[in-house]
């Protein structure tokens, strides 16, 4: 799989810009504020509907402007795709497919398929469980694009649920329809969790593999799922385990625990106001050694699960024989020599690979290829003759 041409309008800084690319190693280098990271945000907002930047879409927009546009073409198995999302801010998305629209922008997940690593994914280590959650959610919608859906309805029942308990919190709501909402938070929970549990497990041995080759001299890690619903037994938190140490993982199972987990949080959750249980309360453990790595890893450490989980989730997709398009987002510069060779071989071997960097220096000599030279709001080939590149 890669992505041939890559097209934008009043995306972020850009006002206009189009890129023609190829397989192998493309390197967008400029120096900071200049757009690269914004380009390479576009790809990757094309396979996820999201940004690794902010969490809502409206800072995607160029100021002064009423949408963005972003366009790809890709090619998978000889096969070309054009695919275009309109982000409007107040209003519902529109994509297309070939020119075609869709009836969700969610229809067109899994046409592209990427791996982003960037500085912003030490949150993934040092950040607050959401961090985690998002990444668990959105590589599970990558593999298995059913699961935006399955997110989609999960979110919309929490935000009912919770604001039912909200009103009741002062007294003026009919708690007879909380047993309703229950059985919509636990059939949709459920199917969420069960997925996030089968994730957890397919990837947490590539993730181990993964740093013992970047960090040989470090603990070894692990991953570990912790689950908001309790264990029967003295209702403890699981802590355990891949699967969270919950009696079960499939959705079938995990339904009718998550319902007796409400019912007997119910009283706490209606003098808090809040939702207690589900999947929006779990998190994913990183563990180093015995302990965890949040607040123990060394920076040198924190930067080593960040790319372990990175290549891992690289791997696990390949291994769907889909094999995503790698981008690398100005991380070089933050590795030491041992973690820049292994991304660095990594890479070599990717179909295509987007890189950026603030100077040539920044990128390991084995990566040739397409050298882009992003200034001024222009692109331009930089070391190799071919297209004209991006103009804005």
């Amino acid at each position: 799989m890669h992505l041939r041409h890559l097209a934008v309008t009043d995306f972020r800084s850009w006002e206009q810009a189009e890129l023609d690319l190829e397989p192998g190693a493309t390197v967008l280098v400029g120096p900071n504020g200049v757009g690269k990271t914004n380009l390479v945000e576009a790809a990757g907002y094309l396979a996820t509907l999201g940004s690794h930047r902010v969490a809502s879409d409206a800072p995607l927009i160029r100021r002064g402007a009423e949408r963005a546009v972003v366009r790809g073409a890709v090619v998978h198995h000889g096969r070309e795709l054009h695919v275009e999302l309109e982000i409007t801010a107040g209003r519902a998305n529109r994509a297309r497919v070939n020119r075609a629209p869709v009836s969700r922008p969610r229809d067109v997940l899994g046409i592209l398929r990427t791996v982003l690593f960037a500085p912003e994914d030490l949150a993934l280590v040092r950040g607050d469980p959401g961090e985690r959650r998002r990444f668990l959610d959105e590589l599970l919608t990558i593999r298995h694009p059913r699961y935006a859906g399955v997110r989609s309805d999960y979110d919309r029942v929490l935000r009912q649920r919770s604001a039912l308990l909200k009103t009741a919190r002062g007294g003026r709501a009919d708690l007879s329809t909380l047993d309703v909402w229950d059985g919509h938070l636990a059939r949709t929970g459920a199917a969420l969790l069960a997925g996030r549990l089968e994730l957890v497990a397919a990837i947490a041995g590539p993730a181990a593999e993964a740093f013992a080759e970047v960090a040989p001299t470090s603990d070894p890690i692990a991953l570990r799922y912790r689950s908001s619903v309790a264990l029967q037994e003295g209702h403890l938190h699981a802590t355990t385990r891949h699967d969270g140490g919950l009696p079960a993982t499939n959705a079938a199972e995990l339904e009718p625990l998550l319902l007796d987990e409400l019912a007997r949080v119910r009283r706490q959750e209606v003098e808090r106001g809040v939702c207690l249980v589900g999947p929006h309360r779990d998190d994913l453990d990183l563990m180093l050694g015995p302990g965890p790595a949040k607040g123990y890893a060394s920076h040198g450490e924190s930067w080593a699960i960040a790319l372990s989980l990175r290549l891992a989730s690289y791997r696990l997709l390949c291994a769907d024989d889909v094999e995503p398009v790698l981008i690398l987002d100005d991380v070089f510069a933050e590795l030491d020599t041992r973690r820049r060779r292994a991304l660095a071989d990594v890479a070599r071997r990717a179909e295509q690979v987007l890189i950026t960097a603030a100077v040539d220096e920044d990128v390991p000599e084995g990566l040739a290829g397409t050298r882009l030279a992003v200034s001024g709001g222009s692109v331009a080939h930089s070391t190799r003759t071919g297209s004209s590149g991006a103009r804005q």
